[in-house]
């Protein structure tokens, strides 16, 4: 019987194939240098010269060792003399929030990680060790020698006559908080939750007397500070409560006001997107000529119609100036605000409201003070109008700043306390920014 012939293929069948990795015939293997890991390197490098010398980290040390920085030293109580753990350079902390904050860093976790592997937060550090626990805590708990530390550094920026303060821009941004919506509830719901709280605590009491309570204490204790912190915000969500039903005009708005058992500081407000969220009103005020931020405030409340006054006393404690001219958007138009300004030399530019189009804005209406039909008189003219412009060119171009690139876009923290600590972090981050490129820091 005849061989049969095999089958035709498509491609051709090396018989002998090349083992993987060598070369084809008549060429030799290739050669390579592989990696070795377990050789061993030596690198003397001390850290003071990881950075070069105009590295930013090392301008904001500079600009620290200047400043009268008492108050923050005042809160440690590792003493001479006495036994203790010497506790970390408040300095090493100050210079860590503000490098962190001017590179948009805002989580403490994150700085603990970087404190390891990132040259410029290790050069801060230089050798001491930083933990997160450290770290959050020193960010919200220096609420008075923080607002000391803003002023300080615009009395530098005033003395090296960077800061004119004769034109200001004021405006205010609503910033989202950590409070979720569901958890706004109103008074029996929180009464309720209060009441099971209170029962925990005392369970849990009466549990640690028990000796079949085998418990850690570590476990213990951190179960009986939950409960209690619990018990707390919802006590304060009810006194909170309180204050929002007051401010409401009818019965059915009273009744229907609620409280957040997170944040119960927080306030649901208009964002800009025109939804509604929980948030809180950060105020800011900025020169206009120098784009230096001269004024911080937070409040719980949404309209921005009362705001203009504090504004002002605000930037007036802090530089000891009042200025000649403020700029404010329609959201800040107040009469009596306006008369007391007036009052008190300072001239207002803002938008006068048009109810009705066929109602010139900028003529006096029945009622109107000197003062106000000034201000009216004054938004028609062209002067007013092109001087109104630098208004969003200065605290529009600050609040964007700080949103995208200093971390305040949305708030870690809870409390009006703590909001505020966190934004004077951004504004003080911001102002050594603002000097440094106007060469006040040199």
């Amino acid at each position: 019987m005849a061989k049969r012939a095999p089958p035709p293929t498509l491609f051709k069948i090396d018989e002998n194939p090349r083992p993987e990795g060598l070369a084809p015939r008549g060429r030799g293997a290739a050669r390579v240098v592989k990696p070795n890991r377990r050789q061993v390197e030596l690198h003397a490098r001390d850290l003071d010269s990881l950075l070069p010398h105009e590295h930013r980290a090392r301008a904001f040390w500079r600009v620290l060792e200047s400043l009268d920085l008492a108050k923050f030293y005042e809160r440690i109580e590792a003493r001479e003399e006495q036994a203790g753990r010497p506790a970390i350079d408040p300095m090493i902390l100050i210079a860590l929030w503000l490098y962190a904050t001017a590179e948009g860093i805002g989580s403490a976790r994150e700085i603990e990680r970087l404190c390891s592997s990132h040259d410029a937060f290790r050069w801060i550090c230089g050798g001491v060790s930083v933990n997160h626990h450290t770290l959050s805590d020193f960010r919200v708990q220096s609420g008075n020698a923080l607002d000391d530390l803003m002023t300080q550094v615009l009395s530098v920026l005033l003395h090296n006559q960077l800061i004119a303060i004769k034109r200001v821009a004021h405006d205010g941004t609503r910033v989202r908080t950590s409070a979720g919506a569901a958890s706004f509830r109103r008074e029996p719901r929180l009464r309720e939750w209060q009441q099971i709280a209170r029962e925990q605590i005392e369970r849990l009491k009466r549990e640690a007397d028990r000796p079949e309570d085998k418990r850690p204490p570590r476990k213990r204790a951190a179960e009986e500070r939950a409960a209690r912190q619990r018990e707390e915000r919802l006590t304060q969500a009810l006194e909170e409560l309180a204050k929002a039903r007051e401010a409401k005009g009818s019965e059915e708005e009273k009744e229907n006001v609620r409280a957040s058992s997170t944040d119960p500081e927080a306030r649901v407000m208009k964002m800009a997107d025109g939804g509604f969220r929980p948030a809180y009103n950060v105020q800011l005020t900025a020169d206009t000529e120098s784009r230096v931020i001269v004024g911080v405030g937070v409040t719980n409340s949404g309209s921005d119609s009362s705001m203009l006054q504090p504004a002002l006393k605000e930037m007036e404690r802090r530089t000891g100036r009042k200025p000649q001219e403020v700029l404010v958007d329609g959201g800040f138009v107040n009469l009596n605000a306006i008369d007391d300004s007036a009052a008190e030399g300072v001239t207002v530019y803002a938008p006068p409201m048009q109810k009705k189009p066929t109602v010139d804005p900028t003529a006096r209406k029945e009622g109107d003070t000197d003062a106000v039909a000034a201000w009216r008189a004054r938004m028609g003219t062209a002067e007013a109008k092109r001087i109104y412009k630098e208004r969003a060119a200065t605290i529009e171009s600050v609040n964007g700043d700080l949103r995208t690139w200093r971390g305040l876009d949305r708030l870690n923290v809870r409390g009006g306390t703590k909001v505020l600590c966190v934004a004077l972090w951004s504004a003080i981050a911001y102002n050594l920014l603002r000097g440094l490129a106007l060469g006040a820091f040199a």
